[in-house]
């Protein structure tokens, strides 16, 4: 018995580390998103730019992330996923030092774009957590995981405040870089190398570009159309470019032996319902980043703004993505006991509900500190859930995939949510002092067009069909 009793010990012990190491890489993944945020303001300067281009640090990391992301979690089904992980992580290391040594533009952005190439270890994570826990970890295991799309990017923000206010914008990338190393140290040495889920295939390459055609196309319209301009040329054209690349990729991969991803998997009504609400949650999720930072630096003279420093604003914001990582257990328990489908509604109602709570007490650091937590924790809980929808729905040589197609989704959701209310704040400003700021009414819009999202969004998951006994 106590042989048997020290094995238990030995295998749980085995599985926690799995656990750890898995989701302290998706958080330091997921920070390197937002890591140049508190930044923007400098870069002209530190890159000898203009504004309108440093915006594309930020821009070309969501793009290679949400490109790379599909490509990463092929490749993590068709080889083993462990060298996969490293290989993922490594790239971000790459970027991250090209970042810290860049002191132009075209550096800066090809470091960004590897540093973006990192994220493509959370799905493929999650995929392997599915591999390698028992079914009665599961739920919390990927929950975690989960929130770590949220947690890193809410972390970190404060973290780059600080350094970006007090010590060298280069710490943030040196800083990243080391992380990156120790988890690929960690991972050579803490995680198994199982065989591939279908060692017999081979990646499509030509699907691969496609849809990088595709994505960047469609990504590229919906987060610079309203610097470009809706109706102008490059907006319209690049619309087009997307429609086009979609259906020829569309015809390709239904005509490919073994797809980057099967679009009959994605059809599948629970793969397909899941996937539009994940884009409703990311457009839920994103909201409040645009808007309540915003509230919380503009000076307490505009009438609406509460006047804090760029440290203290990321700080105020911080306790949001704790309250997502505190949620996951809550999360893991409710798939356990109700099943996917309802926690995924229950988090977006919770994310309404914040949004609600944001309108009426914006006008105080506390009350906008308080409706960040209510979104981060509804977020924690619609995250947690995506994933368990997916994986009942998939066979295991698609996990990866259809995983990375998942949070590819998420991402076109904050991208979507970007251009939206965008657009709602530059339309509804006021001029004080010389400087630009959305009114209060922007800002009240931008919150409810947030919740209204969210609302949708629970409505779309309420229709998802589950196999109640493959979810849990």
């Amino acid at each position: 018995m106590g042989g048997r009793t020290r094995s238990g010990d030995a295998v749980r012990s085995q599985e926690n580390v799995l656990i750890a190491v898995l989701s302290f890489a998706g958080i330091v993944m997921s920070l390197t998103q937002t890591l140049v945020i508190p930044l923007l303001g400098r870069l002209p300067e530190i890159l000898g730019t203009s504004p309108t281009n440093a915006t594309w640090v930020v821009t070309v990391t969501l793009l290679s992330g949400a490109v790379a992301g599909p490509v990463m979690g092929r490749l993590g089904d068709l080889y083993p996923k462990k060298y996969v992980l490293i290989g993922c992580t490594a790239v971000m290391v790459l970027g991250s030092v090209l970042c810290a040594l860049a002191t132009s533009l075209w550096p800066m952005l090809i470091g960004r774009a590897l540093q973006g190439m990192g994220i493509g270890v959370i799905p493929i994570g999650i995929a392997t957590m599915r591999e390698s826990l028992p079914a009665p970890r599961l739920p919390s295991a990927i929950s975690f995981m989960s929130s770590s799309l949220g947690v890193g990017g809410a972390l970190g923000l404060p973290a780059a405040a600080a350094l970006a206010q007090y010590g060298s914008w280069q710490w943030m990338f040196w800083g990243s870089g080391a992380l990156g190393a120790a988890i690929m140290v960690l991972m050579a040495l803490r995680l198994e190398s199982a065989p591939a889920a279908k060692p017999d295939g081979t990646l499509d390459v030509v699907g691969a570009l496609g849809l990088a055609v595709a994505l960047i196309s469609l990504l590229l319209a919906v987060s610079k159309g309203a610097d470009w301009g809706w109706t102008s040329g490059i907006t319209a054209g690049l619309v087009v470019l997307a429609v086009v690349a979609f259906a020829a990729w569309g015809w390709w991969v239904l005509r490919h032996p073994s797809p980057l991803v099967d679009l009959r998997i994605a059809a599948h009504p629970p793969v397909l319902m899941t996937n539009i609400a994940s884009v409703l949650v990311g457009m839920g999720l994103y909201a409040q980043l645009l808007v309540l930072p915003q509230v919380l630096q503009l000076p307490t003279a505009t009438g609406h703004g509460l006047g804090q420093s760029m440290l203290a604003m990321g700080l105020w914001s911080a306790p949001g993505g704790l309250a997502m990582m505190a949620v996951s257990p809550l999360s893991a328990r409710l798939i356990t006991a109700r099943g996917p489908r309802p926690t995924l509604v229950s988090g977006a109602l919770v994310i309404a509900a914040g949004y609600l709570a944001a309108v009426v007490l914006m006008g105080s650091t506390w009350g906008v500190m308080t409706a960040g937590i209510i979104i981060s924790g509804g977020v924690g809980l619609a995250y947690g859930a995506m994933p368990a929808l997916i994986m009942a729905s998939v066979p295991h040589s698609e996990m990866g995939s259809a995983n990375s197609f998942n949070t590819l989704m998420r991402s076109i959701g904050t991208t979507t949510s970007a251009a939206v209310i965008g657009v709602v704040l530059s339309q509804m400003t006021l001029d004080f002092e010389g400087i630009v700021a959305p009114t209060e009414t922007g800002f009240r819009v931008g919150l409810l067009i947030g919740g209204g999202v969210a609302l949708v969004a629970a409505a779309v998951a309420a229709t998802i069909p589950v196999n109640r006994a493959r979810s849990r």
